[in-house]
């Protein structure tokens, strides 16, 4: 919480393209608009420090994508999106052992997965998976799931097998195995005095309770559906830079707020996919804010199969010759100015109020004051002196 609420103040400085510590004041060439530059505080859960992370990683993605057939074969696609969903009756369990029972829902979704692809009369080989953690819907109560992207194929013995026209694995017996295998791993956890069992999960140290737990779980349906298949890779980045690189609620979603009230707007799915807007007292705001945040250093994107870190060169490498495909071009390194104008089309070295002038860097601030009281008092529309007659570091 604190590094969203610093993020791009004077507290963290700023960042030239010089080696120097603190905050950068930029002013147009022509007009002298003047323009403080802050950093930001990188943290993955903060809705400001996320599109960049997007576009970098998306980068290193373009290099893994395979032209392989899959629904129809006359058509360029690229996989499909798997989602696998936990009932309500687990989410307390979940909350008290996140980093333990996240990890169990990542596993236990690949295993299932891979069990039903292994099997020949649906596919028979080897498939990949990029999985990627959601804890939240669109009201930010609590719900985990994971979105997984899967090619429309495998490899069998270093061939490339490719699925089905109809579908990939039947989505019902995908949701039986793979409610069968969580199901399991929770028990193996609690029989090793693995989980922790406190506050609403206190009455689940009753080994008789837990047991009625684990019978209720199996006697439901769980919710595992599979998306639309892609028809090329535009939109596979499309989605995955919707989703691998987002947070609980981002800044264009606030309507407005008071000094007691945070309004949002958000989809009501059970509506008709209605758009609506809630109002919230700020303490339950923020606490449906901070419950989605992730424990330290867990890695909430995972890959599997040929996609692992481990076998990822080397497979895409089998299945792009068996599919006579080009190896991909080496993309450049881009800055992060280069970066910002892909994502956005805006060049940040032009001016943004007069839009012919170059914003040239004429004042470094050490890191944790403000800037100026003299630029301040001016306002940021009043020109300065020539950016050139002004380089000199105070």
């Amino acid at each position: 919480m604190r590094a969203i609420e610093q993020c791009r103040t004077a507290a963290l400085g700023g960042h030239p393209d010089t080696a120097c510590t603190g905050q950068v004041i930029d002013a147009c060439d022509e007009c002298g608009h003047i323009r403080i530059s802050y950093n930001s505080c990188r943290n993955r859960h903060c809705p400001k420090c996320q599109s960049l992370a997007r576009e970098a990683w998306l980068e290193a993605r373009q290099a893994e994508l395979l032209p392989v057939g899959y629904f129809h074969p006359d058509t360029l696609c690229t996989g499909q999106v798997i989602v696998f969903t936990l009932p309500a009756e687990v989410h307390d369990l979940v909350r008290y052992n996140e980093r333990l029972l996240y990890g169990a829902l990542f596993r236990e979704a690949w295993a299932a997965l891979s069990k039903l692809c292994a099997d020949r009369r649906y596919l028979g080989a080897r498939p990949g998976m990029v999985a990627v953690l959601h804890t939240w819907g669109q009201n930010l109560h609590y719900h985990p799931h994971i979105h997984c992207i899967v090619p429309g194929g495998g490899l069998r013995g270093g061939k490339w097998v490719s699925a089905r026209e109809e579908f990939l694995v039947p989505v019902q017996a995908l949701s039986v195995i793979f409610k069968g295998k969580f199901v399991s791993a929770l028990r193996r956890h609690y029989n090793a005095g693995r989980l922790r069992l406190d506050g609403l999960c206190g009455h689940l140290r009753n080994r008789q309770a837990f047991s009625q737990l684990l019978k209720r779980l199996m006697a439901e349906d769980w919710v595992v559906y599979a998306k639309p298949p892609f028809a090329g890779p535009e939109q596979l980045l499309k989605y995955l830079g919707r989703y691998t690189h987002r947070v609980a609620i981002g800044n264009h979603r606030i309507v407005s707020m008071d000094k007691d009230t945070v309004c949002f707007r958000w989809r009501d799915y059970a509506d008709g996919n209605r758009q609506k807007v809630m109002r919230l007292e700020h303490e339950e705001f923020i606490r449906r804010f901070l419950q989605h945040i992730l424990p330290a250093r867990f890695c909430k994107i995972r890959y599997y199969g040929i996609l692992s870190n481990r076998l990822r060169r080397r497979a895409l490498a089998l299945c792009r010759r068996a599919l006579g495909a080009k190896p991909p071009p080496q993309l450049p390194v881009l800055s992060w100015r280069e970066r910002y104008r892909r994502a956005t089309g805006i060049d940040w070295d032009v001016c943004p109020v007069c839009g012919k002038g170059r914003m040239l860097t004429v004042v470094w601030v050490p890191a944790g004051r403000g800037p100026p009281c003299c630029l301040m008092a001016k306002g940021l529309s009043t020109p300065l002196p020539t950016a050139q007659a002004a380089t000199a570091q105070p």
